[in-house]
């Protein structure tokens, strides 16, 4: 029999007893009866509530485990998006660098053209002054040698 059927006929015999006189709230309940029902409610309720106790620890069981497993993954999220973003910025930064770099070369380029080709004009208005001059000198002896010869 179960607790609930025992429960059940709790409630009949409260039912079916008879109230004192002059208290209705009272009743007269054959006790034996009533005894033997409380005793096989001790002998029925063990095994219930250990099936409650065992469902009580077993879904705070699943429930630590699912708080550790929720936990876990969490962590290993933020790990993956801390790696995420540290790739992310060294990412950032090479490609910073590699700008920053790439425009110094383009200036030093520049630079460097514009020095050469200073130098190269100096160099040929130099050389150029040298062959005139030495032009000049020699149209002189030139035109020494034939007003001698004259």
């Amino acid at each position: 029999m179960s607790i609930d059927e025992i429960l059940e006929e709790m409630d009949e015999l409260l039912d079916k007893s008879s109230s004192m006189p002059f208290m209705a709230h009272k009743k007269i309940v054959d006790g034996e009866r009533l005894r033997e029902l409380i005793n096989d409610v001790r002998l029925n309720m063990p095994h219930e509530l250990k099936e409650a106790k065992q469902i009580e620890f077993d879904s705070q069981r699943i429930l630590n485990e699912a708080k550790r497993n929720a936990e876990t993954i969490i962590h290993k999220a933020e790990e993956r998006a801390g790696q995420l973003v540290a790739k992310e910025v060294i990412v950032v930064e090479a490609k910073k660098k590699a700008v920053d770099m790439i425009m110094k070369a383009q200036q030093a380029t520049k630079n460097l053209q514009s020095t050469a080709a200073a130098s190269i004009t100096k160099m040929l208005t130099d050389t150029e002054t040298y062959y005139a001059k030495n032009l000049q000198e020699v149209k002189a002896v030139k035109l020494r040698l034939s007003n001698k010869k004259n």
